[in-house]
């Protein structure tokens, strides 16, 4: 956090007058800032402006360290929260077997479970790209198996050698 974006604390106020709010969390009112100051030392704690943009700025009694160790944990866990998410390819071939299709589209579901999208790729070696129409068969059943669990980003293109599909969690 640089300085610029850390509030103003006890004599760094800038205002005349603050809506200011106990160490309880009672508003007590409209008050000069040397009245907010006065209370928060007799307080034994600092006078923090919370709301440096409403008319007059809210300041609040309190202590500033931990409101500024509350402040880092809570953006900690935001990221900590926060989801990359990846593209994980499968490669496919015209000549793939119905059992080896179907563990290929169970191996799809795993990928979209974990909220990650997946580019399928049926690769084509030479004059198999004479028959791109088994291919598509090939990507219309995956699309089928996979309708209620993904949704398809990129319909199936050809892209050189090769058809590409990419699909997405719902």
């Amino acid at each position: 956090m640089s300085k610029a974006d850390e509030p103003r604390v006890n004599s760094e106020i800038r205002s005349d007058s603050i809506r200011l709010v106990d160490q309880n969390g009672n508003m007590i009112g409209v008050v000069q800032v040397a009245e907010g100051l006065r209370m928060a030392e007799a307080a034994g704690l600092d006078l923090v402006e919370i709301s440096p943009t409403a008319k007059p700025p809210v300041c609040k009694v309190l202590d500033y360290g931990k409101y500024k160790y509350e402040a880092q944990k809570k953006a900690h866990d935001a990221r900590k929260k926060q989801k990359v998410i990846q593209i994980k390819e499968i490669k496919l071939r015209p000549t793939i077997d119905k059992h080896d299709l179907d563990i290929k589209i169970r191996n799809v579901l795993g990928f979209l479970d974990e909220g990650d999208k997946v580019r399928i790729t049926l690769r084509f070696r030479g004059r198999e790209m004479d028959h791109s129409e088994i291919g598509m068969k090939i990507l219309e059943k995956v699309q089928e198996a996979l309708k209620d669990q993904a949704k398809i980003e990129n319909s199936p293109r050809i892209e050189g050698k090769q058809i590409v599909m990419l699909v997405g969690p719902k």
